[in-house]
């Protein structure tokens, strides 16, 4: 898992720059607002660092396509690899999960307080965990909402098939609602096939990861 300091800084972004292709480059520009810019050229520059590392390939070597769904995935030499990543932002904060293989999938929230959080969670909770929010207040509420958040947009985002997946459909395990730091669960629709999830929330951010179980599969170490 790589942490990506999303903060100002006029040097960092100079040399992300220098690691994007020509095409990346054009799309950083098509931003209009200076965050949104700044968030899509440190996060895309970490991952290529990340990848090119891993993969043992040089920037022009590696290049990305795109799944049905519009998930990324790695090419070397144009010959896709089997490496999983998945990349999240919130804020002045970015994720970067990888692993060998399989489904993966990482999110990130800045918590902030906001008015709408209960019209939010009736597309998001589950019926179980509406009556769990709806017994909490003030900063545990938020913090409860968004930990969900993460960790549902976490397993949709493994899942891989965009917004056709309702997280109001399935529920977080009770362990984990109730403060564990890992679960295992299965999608309604997908009853054979274990999904690992884990709670990478701190004190700055909620966060979440979740990828397809597997006794070797395994997420990369920290560096």
């Amino acid at each position: 898992m790589f942490h990506v300091d999303l903060a100002p800084h006029a040097t960092h972004e100079a040399r992300a720059l220098e690691w994007l292709s020509p095409e990346e480059r054009v799309r950083s520009g098509r931003f209009l607002h200076a965050g949104s810019r700044r968030r899509f050229t440190l996060c895309r520059a970490a991952l290529r660092a990340v990848l090119c590392h891993r993969l043992a390939c040089n920037g022009q070597q590696l290049t990305f396509g795109t799944s049905s769904y519009g998930k990324p995935f790695a090419q070397v030499d144009e010959v896709p690899n089997p490496i999983s990543f998945n990349v999240s932002h919130s804020g002045s904060h970015g994720l970067i999960a990888v692993a060998p293989h399989g489904r993966l999938g990482v999110d990130i929230e800045e918590r902030i307080s906001r008015d709408d959080l209960g019209h939010l969670s009736d597309a998001v909770l589950g019926p179980s965990e509406k009556r769990e929010f709806a017994l909490l207040r003030g900063n545990r509420r938020t913090h409860f909402f968004f930990r969900m958040w993460t960790l549902k947009e976490a397993l949709i985002k493994a899942l891989g098939v965009g917004f056709s997946q309702d997280p109001a459909k399935f529920e977080v395990p009770l362990a984990v609602r109730r403060g564990a730091k890992t679960g295992t669960l299965r999608f309604p629709s997908l009853p054979r096939t274990d999904w690992r999830v884990d709670d990478l929330g701190t004190k700055d951010f909620a966060a979440a990861v979740a990828i397809e179980a597997s006794p070797r599969r395994s997420l990369m170490p920290s560096e």
